[in-house]
């Protein structure tokens, strides 16, 4: 746990304290085995009632975490941002270290077989590292909406579920965004957009429509204002500048609540519930232990290389 020092920095004992109690938080996660980016340890302590939920108290406790980063107080590996990351290939030092990462990497679908295939949509890339834990585990792809879907992208997805569809799955895709007008808004357009993709097109080269009624479901699965109830999450004002914000009051209120809110723990479970309603476990444990007799393989080429080369030097 790499807790660096660069600069030497003398804390208030009120900076101290937020330290402490980051410290606690931070703790208490990777327990659980989840990282945090920023906006959720804020988050954390608006909760807990230590802070109020404003832009200054946020960029206040940037501000302290970021010196107390710097001062080596906190480890520069306990806050993620999910959104900037390196590139890059990867190298080996012969053929033999290639099957061995392969072994760690190799997954057969766990969902052939099944009649549904699920994926799970977020709206924001920050939250990418607390959905990905359960959706690996259950072999479901996830994807980061990072707002509303570029039209290229949906057009994308609409072919990926497509293949699903062909191979006699019904897809369903579980949403989760911010309880605001946008966010909210943000389910709608997703079913719009694919039921219009998914449809079917003119392809004007062949002069001829392509109609398909295919079957799809989409579920909010967070942030709903059952769970608003349930875990009450701190409230910002509902942003009147947004297009939507009119239609949204008249529903909901004036106030608005941000998925970052919730616990990480929570999200993890929402997403593993709804995902066990769809899937068969016979099917399922008959793929895992499809996959168990191929990793075995792999690990017996992997450890016996040298007799894999010389067979196949042999041979040639």
């Amino acid at each position: 746990m790499p807790n660096l020092a660069y600069i030497a920095h003398r804390f208030s004992p009120a900076s101290v304290a937020v330290i402490q109690q980051a410290n606690i938080i931070i703790t208490d996660y990777a327990a659980q085995g989840f990282d945090l980016t920023l906006r959720q340890l804020y988050y954390q302590f608006v909760s807990r009632g230590l802070i109020p939920n404003r832009d200054s108290e946020y960029k206040k406790l940037g501000s302290t975490i970021n010196d107390a980063r710097l001062a080596g107080v906190i480890d520069w590996n306990a806050i993620q941002d999910r959104t900037r990351n390196v590139r890059s290939l990867s190298h080996w030092d012969d053929p033999a270290g290639v099957i061995k990462a392969a072994l760690a990497s190799y997954h057969v679908n766990y969902w052939d077989g099944q009649t549904y295939r699920p994926e799970v949509w977020i709206e924001k890339d920050a939250l990418v590292g607390v959905i990905a834990p359960a959706c690996e585990d259950l072999d479901v792809p996830y994807f980061s909406c990072r707002g509303y879907t570029s039209q290229s992208e949906m057009w994308g997805a609409a072919q990926r579920l497509r293949t699903y569809i062909e191979a006699g799955q019904v897809p369903i895709i579980f949403h989760l965004g911010d309880h605001d007008p946008s966010g909210i808004d943000m389910t709608r357009d997703i079913t719009d957009r694919l039921t219009l993709f998914l449809r079917g097109g003119y392809d004007p080269r062949a002069g001829t429509w392509e109609t398909q009624e295919d079957p799809i479901e989409l579920e909010r699965l967070a942030l709903n204002m059952e769970q608003v109830n349930q875990y009450d999450p701190p409230p910002n004002p509902a942003k009147l500048t947004d297009a939507r914000a009119v239609g949204y009051i008249r529903i909901h209120g004036n106030q608005s609540w941000e998925l970052d809110a919730l616990e990480p723990t929570v999200i993890d479970t929402l997403i593993r519930d709804a995902v066990d309603q769809y899937r068969d476990m016979d099917k399922w444990d008959a793929v895992v232990a499809r996959e168990d007799v191929d990793k075995t393989l792999l690990k017996k080429t992997s450890s016996q290389w040298d007799a894999v080369v010389g067979f196949l030097e042999g041979d040639a």
